[in-house]
């Protein structure tokens, strides 16, 4: 019988939606599956977990500072992400925009701070174009994107950040990788565990919600990645195991993987969609992931990975044992046995 996305559903307490970042990122709890047994740590232990000669893939994409807060005249709250400038040979001040907020209709005006202003001109869904009455440096007056789900996020936003973040371009952080530490990762490769940097920029189409039910017909958002050849190098020839950290790092493997299951040097856009039943290219081994949110494209990856059922257990565990979900949550090592196909 064939998967529907409400097969992807599950209750979470509210309580358990991660609000702070931990107070040290190593700290974060670690949820271990292999031979079909649970254990349960720090993801400072994920080191006890990796061998001389594994490699471990990283996303060094660096969130964007492109999200306003502003008000509405009736002084709602709205929350706009810019996504990119659109050309008009008339005016130079309209962007397409995501936005966030109650009853927002063509033609509001979106107020913010240093007098700057936004026309909604159209409209579909949280889809806008807006036309602002002035330029403006994203720099200066815009934050980071945190998810909708973080309230109070403005003091938070040092921490939505990895630490090995280089390349800036992203809508989101690859939040497996918010674990990491630069202490943890000089102890990773003192092991003699190689590292490859690959990059793949997260688009705000992350957060968008799968809508039909027969989730095959979904279509992904596009990202762009690259894969240089210096990680392409590191990656296929790799005598150990192939380690990879987050969903991002993976779509990009599989994104630049040849039949024969060599990754290639480039860059490109993938709309890749992973979920059960998908014929992995690369023989991943390991895979560094977050608690995700229920029926999300993410979550459908990793069950993908690893199985949907092995997968639900696990989260049934984790809400027994009041795991922390989400971006600053906490974090699960999936290590795949030998027997288990890819």
């Amino acid at each position: 019988m064939s998967m529907k996305l409400s097969d992807f559903d599950y209750n979470l307490p509210k309580e358990l939606i991660a609000q702070e970042p931990i107070s040290k990122r190593e700290n974060s709890r670690l949820m271990v599956l292999k031979n079909n047994t649970i254990k349960h740590g720090h993801f400072y232990n994920l080191i006890n977990y990796l061998n001389k000669d594994d490699v471990l893939v990283i996303n060094e994409t660096k969130v964007l500072k492109n999200m306003l807060v502003g008000r509405k005249v009736t002084g709602t709250k709205v929350w706009v992400v810019i996504e990119e400038k659109l050309k008009d040979d008339v005016d130079d001040n309209i962007y397409k925009c995501i936005l966030r907020g109650k009853r927002l209709k063509v033609g509001n005006i979106i107020n913010f701070k240093d007098s700057l202003k936004a026309k909604i001109l159209t409209r579909k869904e949280n889809i806008c174009n807006l036309k602002f009455n002035k330029d403006f440096d994203l720099d200066q007056i815009a934050e980071l994107p945190i998810p909708f789900y973080v309230k109070n996020h403005v003091d938070k936003q040092s921490r939505y950040q990895t630490v090995f973040a280089k390349q800036k371009g992203s809508f989101a952080a690859p939040t497996a990788s918010l674990h990491f530490t630069k202490e943890l990762l000089d102890k990773i490769r003192k092991k003699g565990v190689k590292i490859a940097k690959i990059c793949l920029h997260i688009s705000f189409g992350t957060f968008l919600p799968i809508k039909v039910e027969d989730f095959v017909q979904h279509k992904m958002h596009n990202e762009y990645y690259e894969v240089s050849e210096e990680a392409a190098k590191i990656i296929n020839n790799c005598k150990g195991r192939l380690v990879c950290c987050g969903t991002t790092t993976v779509r990009t493997l599989e994104a630049a993987a040849s039949d024969s299951g060599f990754v290639k040097v480039g860059s490109g856009k993938t709309d890749l969609f992973i979920y059960p039943g998908y014929k992995f290219k690369m023989p991943i081994k390991m895979m560094i992931t977050n608690f995700h949110l229920p029926k999300s494209s993410l979550l459908l990856l990793v069950c993908g990975f690893y199985g949907r059922d092995r997968i639900f257990d696990a989260y049934n565990v984790a809400v027994k044992e009041k795991y922390r979900f989400y971006s600053f949550g906490d974090a699960m090592l999936l290590v795949k046995e030998n027997s288990q196909p890819q």
